[in-house]
């Protein structure tokens, strides 16, 4: 099931130059757009300095556990165990979890608990940067996955501390 979920989302790619950099915007270039919406909406729109920092905490927590998870779970992407694939950008370190999927995830649940309108428009930026990485053929859904849970299991763990 997860390679039948990879190719359908990979064979979106390779069709058409604009596809591809519209996969490659969403997996590598978007998470900057959104982390400085984050930024701003945070500082400036809510205007909440102690909200601000227990977002990015709570994202920088669930990346560095996500590079911790990394050296004990030696999960190779897909590039390097399907024959046929070429990912649209290279990437060398392991694939499970996606530090990207952990991180917005974090990030998106963190501005949830603040703001729940707000978290739902994040989780859907989220949800199109994993499903990118998908595409571009750096990530199995199993890997997106993982780091979803385990952005939001960080973000609620923070939150009730």
């Amino acid at each position: 099931m997860n390679n039948a979920i990879f190719y359908f989302f990979y064979n979106l790619a390779h069709q058409s130059a604009t596809v591809d950099w519209l996969i490659v915007f969403a997996a590598a270039y978007f998470p900057f757009v959104v982390a400085i919406l984050a930024f701003w909406y945070l500082l400036f729109y809510r205007k909440s300095l102690r909200g601000f920092v227990l977002v990015f905490l709570t994202a920088g927590i669930a990346a560095v556990i996500s590079k911790f998870l990394k050296i004990f779970i030696h999960a190779s992407r897909p590039e390097f165990i399907l024959p046929d694939v070429q990912a649209l950008f290279a990437k060398t370190s392991y694939a499970f979890p996606s530090d990207h999927a952990t991180f917005f995830m974090a990030l998106a649940f963190a501005i949830f608990f603040l703001h729940k309108k707000a978290g739902y428009v994040f989780m859907i930026f989220a949800f199109l940067i994993g499903l990118g990485r998908i595409a571009a053929g750096v990530h199995f859904p199993i890997d997106i996955l993982g780091g979803f849970i385990l952005g939001a299991l960080v973000a609620y763990f923070v939150k009730n501390i």
